[in-house]
């Protein structure tokens, strides 16, 4: 928020207002049924619209999922571009179910760019806020130049490289459709530092941010828990097949909820999606809620909703188990102690002491009830780490990137899940290798410039912050960064949910020092309002007497 709206607001608060009058308050009630009735004519509007090409689409395709489809897809985008706030949120809310919804409709290639059909109109109305009210979109400028030399060696590698592949290519790859999609991968979630922060306009938002997330952890835990239930009673046959099929994550095997799963535990074997398309990206969703839902338990105001926020907690950690996501079971535990020092929080026995012995309890009771499958998954951590280190398989990576990237490397979108379908691709498991073999040496040494300085960005942004419970939050998301922003173990920058909640939090937390002042000059606009009322009290009592 502008100083200047700060200031009128301390005004208002210092001055008395008056009632608002009979008729101020018709005024007001007769506006808000205007914009309900504005909003439900557009909405029948568009709904119709989309309603008739979703089912033109329908007819010509002589299937109703694709029309479906369509028709949902147009009127998220239209009501987006009408109410771009909402849509920041919708996408945000939208973000864990993605998975769930594109194979429930029909897995078009199209419905993994779903999301976006909020995402632009939401970054579209953002600069037009900005252009209105006159507010800067380049947040926060000091990341600016690492930005700009970035996006600068990436076109040059788009030109170069996917250039002259593409010169050389036959009717069947699209090495410069590769390029623009991978550059849309590493770089095109990063306006939503810019979107964060002015969606976060106090601290009432704040706490429905997190407040919003810790209900979507609970969901999507508790779809998950309905999944492993339905395969475990049999509902859902599992993994049905032979030989190396056993081993690996199969659509044919999906159910209730996500995409492809693998679910053998006659052979040890059990990854499932939850509400994600594929198994890994659900073990990072639980990654990243375990950060979520520990800056919700120790920081949010309400006794309800720290609560919300530790039993989003247990279930992050019971589904980091029954899902069998090794990298889960291991990080999520971790990450948590870690949190636990660095946000001071273990210092903290007030709140430290009460939401360690529940999370310890209900851990206790889920273990107690399950000691096989708790087994089962230790057992399973321990065979994999044994048989592949994870500081080994990331050094294979780095140097057989090393070996074939080139100078520029090899071209963007060459090690990019979401291109393959118009490339050939290499499967590379590892970030900054993957980086390495896409744009080389100097475009892995660019985005390491890129993720220290937003690091370091960060750090200051919300050690600056007084407000306690501020900070707090703070210290959760920071840590986040710092912990994505090094990590190298498999590419969760590429895909969702972290390519998302990387950069939005970032925004947030660089939104926190406005909030801190905003906080502080109310806190001292009330006070002032206070003594003045005192005042005026002892005046007249003086005067009675």
């Amino acid at each position: 928020m502008p100083k200047s709206k700060l200031k009128s607001k301390q005004k208002a608060l210092n001055d008395e207002a008056p009632p608002l009058t009979m008729k101020e308050r018709l005024a007001q009630k007769r506006k808000a049924a205007q914009a309900r009735k504005e909003l439900v004519n557009y909405t029948i509007f568009a709904l119709l619209l989309c309603a008739v090409a979703g089912l033109c689409f329908g007819v010509i395709n002589e299937d109703p999922k694709p029309g479906i489809g369509l028709t949902v897809g147009l009127l998220c985008l239209s009501l987006s571009f009408k109410y771009p706030r909402q849509a920041m949120w919708g996408f945000l809310i939208y973000l864990p179910f993605g998975g769930t919804i594109t194979y429930a409709i029909g897995n078009s290639p199209l419905l993994q760019l779903a999301k976006d059909a909020f995402f632009i109109p939401a970054l579209i109305g953002t600069i037009q806020y900005c252009r209105r009210e006159r507010l800067p979109f380049l947040i926060p400028k000091q990341l600016m130049p690492a930005l700009g030399i970035l996006f600068a060696y990436c076109l040059l590698v788009l030109a170069f490289i996917n250039g002259s592949q593409q010169m050389a290519a036959n009717g069947a790859e699209q090495p410069f459709a590769m390029g623009i999609l991978g550059l849309k991968v590493l770089m095109g979630y990063i306006p939503l530092i810019v979107c964060a922060y002015y969606l976060i306009r106090d601290k009432k938002d704040l706490h429905f941010l997190l407040r919003l997330h810790v209900v979507l952890i609970l969901a999507c835990c508790g779809l998950a828990f309905i999944q492993y239930t339905f395969l475990k009673t049999g509902r859902c046959a599992g993994t049905v097949a032979s030989g190396a099929s056993l081993f690996k994550a199969s659509l044919d095997a999906r159910c209730l909820v996500g995409g492809s799963l693998l679910y053998s535990p006659e052979h040890g074997q059990i990854r499932l999606p939850g509400t994600f398309v594929a198994p890994w990206q659900w073990g990072w969703f639980l990654i990243s809620s375990g950060f979520i839902s520990f800056a919700a338990a120790f920081s949010d105001p309400s006794f309800v909703w720290r609560n919300a926020g530790l039993s989003a907690m247990a279930a992050t950690f019971i589904m980091s188990t029954l899902s069998g996501q090794r990298i889960a079971l291991a990080l999520v535990p971790v990450t948590t102690v870690i949190l636990l020092i660095l946000t001071g929080q273990v210092a903290n026995l007030k709140r430290f002491i009460p939401i360690g012995a529940g999370l310890g309890l209900i851990l206790s009771v889920a273990m107690a009830a399950n000691p096989e499958v708790v087994q089962e998954r230790i057992t399973s951590f321990q065979g994999r780490w044994e048989a592949s280190p994870p500081q080994a398989f990331i050094m294979q990576q780095f140097e057989y990137a090393a070996e074939r990237s080139g100078f520029l490397g090899k071209g963007l979108g060459r090690a990019t899940n979401a291109a393959r379908s118009l490339g050939n691709s290499e499967l590379i498991e590892t970030y900054y290798p993957k980086l390495l073999y896409e744009i080389g040496p100097l475009g892995v040494l660019a985005f390491l410039v890129v993720a220290i300085s937003l690091t370091i960005i960060t750090f200051k942004a919300y050690r600056s912050v007084r407000d306690r419970s501020l900070r707090s939050y703070g210290a959760s998301f920071w840590v986040f960064i710092l912990f994505i922003s090094f990590n190298t173990y498999y590419y969760p920058l590429d895909v969702d949910p972290v390519a998302v909640y990387y950069w939005f939090f970032a925004g947030v937390i660089l939104k926190l020092p406005e909030l801190d002042r905003q906080e502080k000059l109310l806190k001292e606009a009330s006070e002032d309002l206070v003594s003045k009322k005192k005042g005026r009290r002892s005046k007249k009592a003086t005067a009675t007497l």
